[in-house]
């Protein structure tokens, strides 16, 4: 499918289902168990109804708003996800160009293909940098100073694995990062060509934060073997002294763990549940607003990541006290259909939704969005 042609997210889904090997494909796509929230992640936005206001007066609405001090151009960030060149040789690259093609921000991800330094070095737009609680403290230290020196403004710290997740389409279809090719993966590989020929003539896939040894593993056995499941909250007081800037606290559903964050310190927190990719059955995002937004002080920002698919669920999420949202798997969708091209689509797609909503919602501006335009189905 030619991406000029994919008109939403679920076309650039199909056209990267096509196009990339299936293990790639699925670890994009997957979640954890039997996928049920995976699958409520985007369901849980039809638990909402918008009250549009009718003969406003909106032709040309402004998007932009404001997150960690930082005016951004439209109301969602980009979130950060690993290993992005195993999805496309242009990797990393693919988001981080859409995100300051539409003024906002990239998130890196620890466990990028692409380094610090190269992704700092291609954009000026900002940049925050998401982080993994390593055994090895001095590596967490060491990541973050090159996280500073390349240009990367805020701590994304994703604290909801402690353990991986059991993402049961990983092991079926023997997926690691590195690629380890075995008689299944080279079957499946010719059913997939371009990404075939893209994986033999381009440079090796690695995590490029880390050593060049690091061997070919599954993502349950990394997890294991490298990063703290004992990371706990007085571990988190002594990583925002170290690192010492804007802060943002990823995978929190609970208003209490919310309280927590804003004592200890942190300026945003991201309402996620990795995508459905970790504990099964956990609530969807959008269904965790309310309370969050209710037990902390509006200083502190929300972010609502996760089932993100068109227009309507950003708005309805900043209606209900969202700073703003962020999505990962639409870009990633984009960048398996096609690469660079296919990352901006997306956020492409997202971005003109957005527009379009705004004037049929009757709003203006972003900060004109409040409770008054949702209507909740479910008490």
């Amino acid at each position: 499918m030619n991406i000029k042609n994919c008109i939403n997210i679920e076309d650039l889904r199909m056209a990267a289902k096509k196009r990339a090997h299936k293990m790639v494909f699925d670890y994009i796509d997957g979640g954890s168990d039997d996928e049920v929230t995976l699958k409520r992640n985007s369901s849980a936005y039809d638990d909402y109804e918008l009250m549009y206001r009718v003969l406003s007066g909106v032709d040309n609405p402004d998007m932009s708003t404001t997150l960690l001090g930082q005016k951004i151009d439209v109301p969602f960030i980009l979130s950060p996800s690993a290993g992005n060149r195993l999805f496309h040789t242009d990797g990393e690259r693919g988001p981080c160009i859409a995100a300051e093609k539409f003024g906002t921000v990239y998130s890196l991800a620890t466990l990028s293909s692409l380094s610090i330094e190269e992704i700092g070095a291609l954009t000026n737009g900002p940049k925050w940098f998401q982080l993994y609680v390593w055994k090895d403290r001095g590596l967490v230290k060491e990541m973050l100073d090159r996280a500073k020196a390349a240009g990367f403004t805020a701590m994304f710290l994703t604290v909801d694995l402690p353990i991986a997740g059991n993402r049961e389409r990983d092991p079926k279809n023997g997926f690691t990062i590195p690629p380890k090719i075995g008689p299944k993966q080279m079957w499946e590989a010719m059913k997939a060509p371009w990404w075939s020929l893209d994986y033999l003539t381009k440079p090796q896939i690695r995590y490029a934060n880390l050593s060049e040894e690091t061997s070919a593993i599954s993502l349950n056995d990394f997890v294991a073997e490298q990063l703290d499941a004992s990371f706990s909250w007085d571990d988190a007081e002594w990583l925002l002294g170290e690192w010492n800037g804007p802060s943002i606290l990823k995978g929190v559903v609970r208003s209490d763990d919310a309280i927590r964050a804003e004592r200890t310190g942190f300026n945003a927190i991201s309402i996620s549940n990795h995508g459905g990719r970790q504990l099964d059955t956990s609530p969807a995002p959008i269904s965790c607003l309310d309370p969050i937004r209710d037990a902390v002080s509006d200083k502190t920002e929300l972010i609502v990541d996760g089932g993100i698919r068109r227009g309507t669920d950003v708005l309805k999420a900043l209606a209900m006290g969202a700073n703003a949202v962020s999505f990962a798997r639409p870009y990633l969708y984009g960048l398996a259909a096609g690469g660079i091209d296919g990352a901006v689509r997306s956020v492409e797609i997202i971005h003109d939704a957005i527009k379009r909503d705004m004037i049929l919602l009757g709003v203006q501006n972003i900060s004109d969005i409040d409770e008054s335009f949702i209507n909740r189905l479910k008490p």
